[in-house]
């Protein structure tokens, strides 16, 4: 078997996996606190919409100048470590302080949604977020630790793994 082969494989399974949990949420007794906002009304808003998908660095770092498709979305939902949401099913008020400490040392943010579906959220600007300017995404993501919040940005999805990313936390 290549090593292509054998790394298509072991992605195919964790997006299986990933799309397993679009159906559930992992540890429903583990909620947000009460001020934490709701769907309804949520405590904070990341990232302005965007007046297109994609910035111009992201497009110029694309083979051939054509990222992979996006779409401008608004999308609701608790602010979690992908690390501890994914390996243990962690999340919630009873998670904020190891989650937080996950966050300020490199893990993955993500957004569960109210139907269990799961994003990671990334900084869109391809360059900024490449040379390390953008570690303002992951303040605001601290401060929204296990809230509920409203996310602006650019969805995309491969191969069942789906982003969204998010414009104006490049470092100023």
């Amino acid at each position: 078997m290549s090593m292509t082969r054998t790394t298509r494989v072991v992605l195919s399974g964790a997006a299986a996996a990933m799309l397993t949990l679009t159906a559930q949420t992992l540890h429903p007794e583990m909620t947000v606190g009460p001020d934490a906002g709701s769907y309804e009304k949520p405590a904070a808003v990341i990232g302005e919409k965007p007046s297109a998908a994609w910035t111009e660095s992201t497009i110029n770092a694309g083979v051939a100048k054509k990222p992979l498709p996006g779409k401008i979305v608004t999308v609701t939902g608790e602010i979690i470590d992908l690390s501890c949401y994914l390996q243990l099913g962690k999340h919630g008020e009873k998670h904020k302080p190891c989650g937080a400490k996950c966050i300020q040392n490199g893990q993955p943010v993500g957004l569960l949604t109210k139907d269990g579906t799961v994003y990671m959220l990334m900084a869109e600007e391809h360059d900024p977020r490449r040379d390390g300017q953008t570690q303002s995404l992951q303040k605001a993501a601290l401060d929204n630790f296990a809230k509920i919040v409203e996310v602006n940005g650019t969805e995309t999805s491969h191969d069942g793994f789906r982003a969204i990313y998010i414009q104006g936390y490049v470092n100023k």
